[in-house]
């Protein structure tokens, strides 16, 4: 009974330190990124600015893959998922399944 609850201890470790927390992209890939997503603000026209947060992977082609947009709108969500998957990127992974978030902010000009 002791070596089943060592074993389940220590397959619980394992998944803990196997869950990945994002990592904000380097300059290179957030300015990659930003050019795909061009200058317009995908919802909240009504106000001064619009927050985003976005999860994302780089696959091995260099395409973004966008795994969760925070957005205050569907619109908005819809926006940044039309304009960023499968774009490539000059960005090559070195980590397979590194995920990223990048926290993005829409001002109207």
């Amino acid at each position: 009974m002791k070596k089943l609850i060592i074993v389940a201890i220590a397959l619980f470790t394992l998944n803990l330190s196997a869950a990945e927390s994002p990592v904000k992209p380097n300059e290179l890939l957030r300015t990659d990124i930003v050019q795909l997503l061009g200058d317009d603000c995908p919802a909240e026209f009504n106000k001064e600015s619009c927050s985003v947060d976005v999860i994302f992977t780089i696959n091995s082609k260099s395409e973004v893959i966008v795994l969760s947009v925070n957005a205050p709108s569907e619109i908005a969500e819809n926006f940044i998922k039309r304009k960023l998957n499968y774009k490539k990127v000059n960005y090559k992974t070195t980590k397979e399944g590194e995920l990223f978030l990048l926290p993005l902010k829409f001002e109207k000009s």
